[in-house]
């Protein structure tokens, strides 16, 4: 079965304000992810995946959450979930119809305040470089 990435994150990942650990992070939860974004994997099971500890998946998650790439559900007596999921403008679809009739009822629900909007840079170009040399050391 073929699927579909969403254009809105992955055309723009290079602007995205985070780091390149948090940037491959992301790789590996649209890997896992369910079509429309729904992440069936606990953040234990995601560090044992990932070899890395809880603690470092929450690290590598905390800016994506930032953005509102990764979103964190709430329980329904309003304290955050365990449970994380892609926001439907950053997840894989089955098809292009399947993700166009996604993105209409999640800009509906931005719209309506039920879900919070992405929060990626307005970038147009690539931001330019630090003035100077770069600092650059050998590991």
């Amino acid at each position: 079965m073929a699927e579909v990435m969403s254009p809105v994150v992955s055309e723009r990942i290079w602007a995205l304000p985070v780091s390149g650990a948090a940037v491959k992070f992301l790789q590996y939860l649209l890997y896992r992810s369910d079509f429309g974004g729904q992440l069936p994997v606990r953040q234990k099971d995601m560090a044992r995946e990932y070899r890395v500890t809880p603690q470092a998946v929450s690290n590598l998650m905390a800016p994506l959450c930032d953005l509102n790439i990764v979103l964190r559900p709430k329980n329904g007596d309003g304290s955050k979930g365990n449970s994380y999921r892609l926001h439907p403008l950053a997840a894989k679809y089955t098809s292009s119809e399947d993700m166009e009739a996604a993105f209409r009822a999640t800009i509906a629900r931005i719209k309506a305040g039920d879900l919070p909007n992405l929060k990626l840079p307005a970038y147009a170009a690539v931001p330019p470089a630090a003035e100077g040399r770069p600092k650059l050391y050998v590991a």
